[in-house]
C-alpha cells in the first residue's frame, strides 16, 4: 500500500531525530492505520511538549508532538513517525486502530489535548495536564484530579445491577477499582479504573540520566525490576554508541528468565489458591522463593536491584557462584515441574480452568495484548523472538503458544515457558563467555531517540527516549505491558459468573504500578 512511510531501527538501537519523519498528523495517522491493518502492532503512541516539566516545576507548555512506534514481529524492525498538533484536538485513531485506546487517554490526560472521536474517552491515572492552562476534560488545569472520581459505563435494564469492588482490597494487593455491570451472576461488563499508584515517573526521568534514575527504573514494577532496568539500560548504550560483553549480556539473560521462573511459578501457585487446591499453591509459595533467592545470589537483591547497569551488569558472575546457582537451579526446576504437574493431573483443578476467562484470539489481535496472555490465544509474540536482542541474538527460546485463549491456556503457556526458561538458564550458567563484566558509557547522543524492547515475565517492556541537544533525556516514555493487558481481563470477563472473577485476575496478574507509572 503506498502512503506515508516511517522511519525504520531495529530493537536496542538509536537514531538522529532529524531522521524521524515530521509529518502532518493526517498523514501520521493513516500511517499508524496502515501499518497495524497490514498485521504490525502499535507498542508506543504518546505526547511531548518543549522542555517538560521536571520534578522541580509543576508544569510545561508549548506545542504538542505526538510520536508512535509501531512493531514489524516479521521483519523484526520498528517504524517511527511524529507529527505536530496544530490545535488542542486531533481526530482519535481508536475507531480505526483499537490499539490506541489506552495511548490516547494518556496523550489526552498528559498533554491536555482531545482525541476528537475516541469512544470512551476518561482519565486514566487521574493526573493533571503538563501543560499549564489545558485540560482535555475542562477541568481546572491546576486542580489534582482524585482517582476513581468519574463517570462509569452502565447497562441499564431493570434486573442489571451494579458491583463496585475496591480499590482497598483484602490481603496484601495494590490499589485498584472494578465495576462491574451484572444480571444475576452473569458479568455483562467490566470496568476497570487505576490510578491510585501514579508516582509520576515519565516526569521524574526527565532531565536524566542523573543519579535518582536507575532507582526509579527499577521501581516502576518492583515484579518486573530486571526486564525495566534492561531497557533502560539498551536506551543508554544504544544513545551512547556502547557495545555490551559479552558475559554482561549473558548475566542479564540469566537474571531475566530467573525473574520470569520466579513469577511464573508464583502465578501457578496462586492459580491453584483460587480453586482451593492447597497442594500446588503450599509447593509455589516456596518454590517461588527459591528462585528469588538464585536471582539474591547473583546480585544481593532477590528482585535483581543493582544487578544491570548501562555497559553491563554491576556484578561478574565468578564460576563458583555459577556453580552454586546451577545447582541450586537443578533442585528449583525439578520442584516447579512436580508441582505445576500436579495441576493438569487433577480433574477439578481442569475443570474449573477449561473455559474460563476466553479471550478470542480476534479480540487479542485487535486491543494488542502481549506476553503470555496474547500467546495463550494462539498468537506467537514475543520480543526474544521477533525482536532479539542481547544475548537472545544468538541463543533461540522456542515461542510457547496455546489456543483457548482462557485461564488454562494462560497457565499452560506459563507452566511450558518455566521449563524453557530453566533450560536457557542452565545453558547460560554452563558456558558464561569470559570477557569483562561492564564497559564504560560516555555522553548520550544529543538530538536522539532510542528505542528498547524487551520480553518481561508479563509481556514486552517498551522504553523510549528523546534526548536535548545536551544529550539529557529531554522525554522519557515507558509502557509496562499491563498497560495493553487490563482491557484484555475486562473482555476476559464478559459473559463469565462474577465469581469467576479472582481467578480470571490471577490468570492475567497485572500490575497496578506498572500501569500507573
Amino acid at each position: 500500500m503506498s502512503g506515508p512511510r516511517l522511519a525504520t531501527l531495529r530493537n536496542g538501537s538509536a537514531l538522529p531525530l532529524a531522521a524521524v519523519p515530521d509529518l502532518p498528523f493526517e498523514d501520521l495517522r493513516d500511517a499508524v492505520v496502515r501499518e497495524t491493518a497490514e498485521g504490525n502492532r502499535l507498542v508506543s503512541f504518546f505526547a511531548s511538549v518543549p522542555e517538560p516539566a521536571s520534578p522541580a516545576s509543576s508544569r510545561a507548555g508549548g506545542e504538542v508532538e505526538l510520536l508512535a512506534v509501531v512493531a514489524d514481529d516479521e521483519e523484526g524492525t520498528l517504524g517511527v513517525g511524529r507529527a505536530r498538533l496544530e490545535g488542542e484536538r486531533f481526530p482519535s485513531l481508536t475507531p480505526a486502530c483499537p490499539q490506541a485506546h489506552w495511548f490516547e487517554r494518556e496523550i489526552a490526560e498528559q498533554a491536555g489535548v482531545v482525541p476528537a472521536g475516541h469512544p470512551w474517552l476518561k482519565p486514566i491515572r487521574f493526573h493533571s495536564s503538563w501543560r499549564e492552562g489545558h485540560d482535555a476534560w475542562g477541568r481546572p488545569a491546576l486542580a489534582h484530579p482524585v482517582p476513581g472520581v468519574t463517570d462509569f459505563y452502565r447497562v441499564e435494564g431493570e434486573e442489571v445491577h451494579e458491583v463496585a469492588v475496591g480499590p482497598v482490597h483484602a490481603g496484601v494487593i495494590e490499589p485498584g477499582h472494578f465495576r462491574f455491570q451484572c444480571h444475576g451472576e452473569e458479568v455483562f461488563h467490566l470496568e476497570i479504573s487505576l490510578g491510585y499508584q501514579h508516582r509520576d515517573v515519565e516526569r521524574a526521568l526527565a532531565g536524566g540520566p542523573h543519579k535518582g534514575t536507575v532507582p526509579i527504573v527499577e521501581t516502576i514494577a518492583g515484579d518486573t525490576t530486571v526486564a525495566h532496568a534492561w531497557a533502560y539500560a539498551e536506551v543508554v548504550e544504544a544513545l551512547a554508541g556502547v557495545a555490551v560483553p559479552a558475559r554482561a549480556g549473558a548475566v542479564r539473560g540469566v537474571a531475566l528468565e530467573l525473574e520470569r521462573l520466579a513469577n511464573h511459578v508464583g502465578d501457578l501457585g496462586a492459580l491453584a489458591n483460587d480453586v482451593g487446591f492447597l497442594p500446588t499453591a503450599s509447593f509455589c509459595g516456596r518454590i517461588r522463593g527459591d528462585f528469588l533467592n538464585m536471582t539474591a545470589l547473583l546480585c544481593g537483591s532477590r528482585f535483581g536491584r543493582g544487578l544491570i547497569r548501562p555497559g553491563g551488569v554491576g556484578f561478574a558472575l565468578e564460576p563458583e557462584r555459577a556453580g552454586r546457582l546451577a545447582e541450586r537451579l537443578v533442585a528449583g526446576r525439578r520442584d516447579a515441574l512436580e508441582a505445576i504437574g500436579l495441576l493438569w493431573e487433577t480433574a477439578s483443578v481442569t475443570a474449573r480452568f477449561e473455559g474460563t476467562g476466553v479471550v478470542s484470539p480476534k479480540d487479542a489481535e485487535e486491543i494488542g495484548l502481549v506476553g503470555p496472555a496474547a500467546r495463550a490465544c494462539g498468537i506467537g509474540r514475543d520480543v526474544r523472538h521477533d525482536h532479539p536482542h542481547g544475548i537472545y541474538r544468538y541463543v533461540h527460546l522456542p515461542v510457547v503458544t496455546a489456543s483457548t485463549g482462557d485461564v488454562a491456556a494462560r497457565a499452560a503457556v506459563r507452566a511450558a515457558e518455566v521449563e524453557r526458561s530453566a533450560d536457557f538458564v542452565a545453558e547460560q550458567l554452563a558456558a558464561l563467555p569470559e570477557t569483562p563484566a561492564r564497559v564504560p558509557v560516555g555522553p548520550l547522543a544529543a538530538d536522539s531517540l532510542a528505542v528498547a524492547l524487551v520480553e518481561g515475565w508479563r509481556g514486552e517492556v517498551c522504553h523510549v527516549a528523546l534526548t536535548d541537544g545536551d544529550g539529557r533525556f529531554r522525554r522519557y516514555k515507558v509502557t509496562d505491558p499491563s498497560f495493553h493487558n487490563w482491557f484484555g481481563l475486562a473482555l476476559a470477563l464478559r459473559g463469565e459468573e462474577i465469581s469467576n472473577f479472582p481467578l480470571c485476575n490471577k490468570s492475567f496478574n497485572l500490575s497496578y504500578c506498572g500501569h500507573d507509572l
